[in-house]
């Protein structure tokens, strides 16, 4: 990063696979119209705080159909091994040029890009600078994740990571290490609130509440936040018990 650009570049990349084990084929399943990808990555392209969205796919010839529907949208694909999904983030933001990445993955179309401004921007203006910081999924609904962290730390933890759950999950080898990173303290909602839903798609039940939630926003409001959704689900308390019972996979 030269003296000329002080401003690093931020590159968001998502992570999308047709292969899911619990709902395969999920990410291109539709709601309100469009396949669950299309929402996600133009949700994101609303974000101010990017300068690029790159869709990291794997060489499968099953996520070809992934990889169109992004290029369709304008978005730039990187294509890598699926299960090293480490090596396939490092090598998306050295094709993008990135300084800083912002982490996301496709299963999440409801994600909140003024959520997602207010991390990077969180992040950029931290003193001293930190080398990883995400929401706080204990107290924001699921499938609103995000996790920033600098390029370098990414290619440091994708040369060494040995364990096969940090070759998966990208970030592990980083939040892991506080010995060696830097960590923050996970963003919180503002009004200090704890919601304990799920947002994101790794269940039919899960896709039943969102498609619920898209078809009643969109209509009146391409660009609802997830506040938004919250209004919805008071209105209509039954739609949480769609998915209610569905559990989260996590390393956390």
């Amino acid at each position: 990063m030269s003296a000329a650009t002080a401003k690093p570049r931020v590159v968001c990349i998502s992570q999308a696979r047709m292969t899911s084990t619990r709902l395969p084929g999920k990410v291109l399943m539709e709601a309100a119209g469009q396949p669950l990808l299309a929402h996600h990555l133009g949700r994101l392209s609303r974000c101010r705080t990017l300068d690029a969205l790159v869709l990291a796919t794997t060489v499968n010839g099953t996520d070809d159909p992934v990889a169109d529907l992004a290029g369709s949208l304008g978005v730039p694909v990187f294509r890598g091994d699926e299960q090293d999904v480490l090596g396939r983030f490092a090598g998306a933001a050295a094709m993008a040029g990135a300084d800083v990445v912002v982490r996301v993955t496709a299963d999440c179309p409801l994600i909140d890009p003024a959520l997602v401004d207010r991390l990077v921007s969180a992040f950029l203006e931290a003193v001293p600078p930190l080398d990883y910081l995400s929401l706080d999924v204990t107290r924001f609904p699921r499938g609103l994740d995000a996790e920033v962290f600098p390029r370098a730390a990414l290619v440091e933890a994708a040369a060494t990571a040995a364990d096969p759950a940090e070759r998966e999950h990208v970030t592990a080898h980083i939040y892991r290490r506080p010995e060696r990173f830097r960590i923050g303290i996970p963003l919180a909602p503002e009004d200090g609130s704890v919601l304990d839903q799920r947002w994101c798609v790794d269940e039919p039940a899960d896709l039943e509440l969102v498609r619920r939630l898209l078809s009643a926003l969109l209509p009146e409001n391409p660009g609802f936040g997830w506040q938004d959704c919250c209004n919805l689900l008071r209105q209509n308390p039954e739609w949480a018990d769609l998915n209610g019972s569905v559990r989260q996979n996590t390393l956390h």
